[in-house]
């Protein structure tokens, strides 16, 4: 486990060193965020619209789902692990004697935190200094505050327990474009990042529920505006550590498989 940490300390010191490539993605998540919010305002003139979530809930929703974009975003594309499946390099990885997928897992963990960490605090401040009707809320109440930093924590690893899915398949696919693409784009839907899921049909609901990709950024963005409950957030916690655990378990299996049939040519 010390090796573990040691790697997630260096890789997280390397990532801060990232600036530039911060401020711009911080600037970009401002404006998108700004766009969206205009382009929701646009909808609530229809009172059948604001059933499942109130204006200002959605704005709320909004400019935390743009000030942690890091840590719930799948369009993740980490070059030096595509690098490595795509060009042989992995081959360097597995004589070491650490468990491959530990050793990624927390390569990817660090690199969203250290984003994660540069970009939320200035967008989170912008989205309080706007105008009216446009401003961010504070939590609904402590308890609430309480549960979306545990929900949000456990939607960063659940996150990164789906990315290592993703990188994994390029190892069949060959197509880290192909893969991270049809990925992200289907769990983004269904996390709610491009329709929040009180907008959808109740049938599509209900599909969200049965999937991972609804407790990585839904849950936990939610809960902080008390648009999900106390008793409902402590049931989302278990359900986002059951798919924690068992897509880990899964990762590690399909790992050793892939690693175990991978031919790199020249060895």
């Amino acid at each position: 486990m010390k090796k573990y940490l040691s790697l997630l300390k260096v890789r997280f010191l390397n990532n801060l060193q990232y600036r530039a490539a911060a401020i711009g993605g911080l600037v970009t998540q401002f404006f998108w965020g700004i766009m969206l919010v205009y382009i929701f305002r646009a909808f609530y003139g229809n009172s059948s619209v604001s059933d499942g979530m109130s204006f200002q809930e959605l704005v709320t929703f909004v400019w935390l789902q743009q000030g942690f974009l890091s840590f719930i975003f799948l369009y993740d594309w980490d070059y030096e692990l595509l690098e490595m499946i795509t060009t042989g390099g992995i081959c360097y990885e597995l004589i070491r004697p650490v468990n491959l997928y530990s050793v990624w897992y927390v390569k990817l963990l660090s690199k969203r935190v250290a984003r994660g960490l540069l970009c939320f605090a200035p967008v989170i401040l912008l989205g309080f200094l706007m105008p009216e009707p446009y401003t961010m809320s504070l939590p609904y109440d402590a308890v609430a505050l309480l549960l979306f930093v545990v929900t949000l924590l456990l939607s960063l690893l659940l996150i990164v327990a789906i990315s290592m899915l993703i990188f994994i398949s390029i190892f069949v696919t060959l197509s880290p474009v192909g893969s991270i693409s049809i990925f992200a784009t289907i769990g983004e839907f269904f996390a709610g990042m491009t329709i929040p899921i009180p907008f959808m049909p109740i049938w599509l609901q209900k599909v969200c529920m049965f999937l991972p990709f609804r407790y990585t950024a839904d849950l936990p963005l939610r809960v902080y505006s008390g648009n999900i409950r106390a008793g409902d957030a402590v049931v989302g916690i278990a359900i986002q550590t059951v798919w924690i655990v068992g897509l880990v378990i899964l990762g590690n299996l399909c790992m050793k498989r892939v690693t175990r049939l991978s031919m790199v040519q020249g060895g």
